[in-house]
């Protein structure tokens, strides 16, 4: 399955790399969501930055942390696929890499969307348990 039927509908929230983290905090809140793109535009990936980003922040820096910025803790060289891309490549870009959310980008590089783990896990379950009942279905069709 591609990926771009995980991604119908799916918005994709982003962050200035200048933003605070007090703003990047209230943003994941705000949205839900495990991760945001860091882009000043909304298509150019500048990195990407997550919940685990501002907790490995935290050891030695707590006091820091309020005159920090996302430029400070964001990962700046991203891993990403296109909608093109099957959710098995997905999978194992992600296990490889120890990564949760991947970027969705176009032919030309720009932001379209984003995929997480829990995206691929609900698609992947979803896939087996289609399968599953196909092959009920058969077996019960032939007795």
């Amino acid at each position: 399955m591609k990926i771009n039927s995980i991604i119908s509908g799916k918005r994709v929230e982003t962050i200035s790399a200048s933003a605070s983290i007090h703003d990047l905090v209230s943003s994941l809140n705000t949205h839900h969501v495990g991760a945001l793109v860091v882009s000043n535009d909304g298509k150019k990936i500048d990195g990407i930055v997550s919940e685990r980003d501002v907790v490995r922040a935290m050891p030695g820096k707590l006091d820091d942390l309020t005159k920090m910025h996302v430029r400070d803790i964001m990962t700046a060289e991203v891993h990403t696929c296109t909608a093109d891309s099957t959710v098995a490549e997905l999978m194992i870009m992600m296990t490889e890499h120890r990564i949760r959310h991947v970027p969705v980008v176009d032919a030309d590089g720009a932001l379209l969307s984003i995929v997480s783990i829990g995206d691929v896990v609900k698609n992947y379950v979803s896939e087996i348990d289609s399968e599953r009942t196909a092959l009920r279905d058969y077996v019960a069709s032939g007795s």
